[in-house]
Parts: structure tokens; sequence; C-alpha cells
């Protein structure tokens, strides 16, 4: 498979006896299961399956899924800690200003004045503005996905440009 696949729930554990699975919801779009048919389930060891979703439904914050062929609870214990992925050209159509966390994960982040930073390790939500957490060469910075802060992102180039305030990068 050569398209990039893109990851939209993780398979915490089975639940009861049938082969249905307790996953954590990893999009910002659960309404997209309506419809959704094929998954693939990629394994922690990188080992992919593809899979067909039979039934779903949502508890609290989590959604349980019967995929076709799994009936029992060792072959729903076979998917623990799986990523259950979608193809990357099925994600949900984003506005010109917004991103996916993995389009900005990994990105170089660099300074108005050239001054590379490090490169964005994980994008933390905080229910307001996203905070950049960025591996530098020294230490762990945190920036502010903020217009006014990161006024240039390149996700094709994996580069984001910061103009940081005052103090925002010192010690």
């Amino acid at each position: 498979m050569n398209e990039e696949l893109v990851a939209i729930a993780k398979i915490a554990r089975t639940r009861g006896l049938k082969g249905e699975v307790v996953a954590d919801i990893l999009t910002d779009f659960p309404d997209r299961f309506e419809g959704l048919e094929e998954v693939t389930a990629l394994r922690p060891n990188g080992s992919r399956r593809a899979l067909k979703i039979e039934s779903f439904f949502f508890q609290k914050d989590r959604i349980v899924l019967k995929f076709v062929g799994i009936d029992s609870i060792d072959a729903g214990d076979e998917l623990r800690d799986a990523e259950i992925c979608i193809d990357e050209s099925d994600a949900v159509e984003l506005r010109d200003d917004e991103y996916f966390d993995w389009q900005i994960q990994g990105c170089e982040v660099e300074t108005v004045e050239g001054v590379n930073i490090g490169k964005v390790r994980e994008v933390m939500r905080t229910g307001g503005t996203e905070v950049l957490l960025i591996d530098g060469s020294s230490r762990e910075l945190m920036i502010p996905f903020a217009e006014s802060i990161c006024i240039e992102v390149d996700v094709d180039k994996k580069r984001i440009v910061v103009d940081p305030p005052q103090g925002l990068l010192e010690f």
C-alpha cells in the first residue's frame, strides 16, 4: 500500500464475548464512522490488517467496534493496541488554515530570522489554543500554535516559521 494512513481510533481492550473492541477516538470528526465500511488495523509491530466494520456505537468518549470475522475475545484481543486507520485520501477536508496533528508533527520550526528551533514532536490540546511541543537542541519548548506566532505553516515542506513574542524562547 503506497498511500499514507491516518489513525482515527486506537484499540484499548476487548468488550464482551463476541469480539467487540473498545477504542479511543483519535479524530476530531467522530461522525466519520457513519458510512465507514473498510479500515486498516495498524499493529504496533507495523503489520497491517484490512477490516470491515460490522457495527459500532459510541460509549462515553470511546467507540465500541465490531468487525466482520472477529467473533471471539481472543480474536478481538489480537487487535489490542492497533490503530484503526483510513487512507489519507479519505481524510476529512479541512479549511486552508486548519491542519491534522499528523501533518504538523515532524515539522521543522525556525524563527523569522532563520534560526532553527527544533522539530514538532506533538500537538497538545489545551481546550484553547493548541500548543506545539518542540524537541529543541538543548531542551523541550512549548509554543502556542497561534496565527500571530506561527506566521507560516507549510506542511508539504514540513516547515513552520515562528515570530515569537519576546521571552517565549528564553530559558
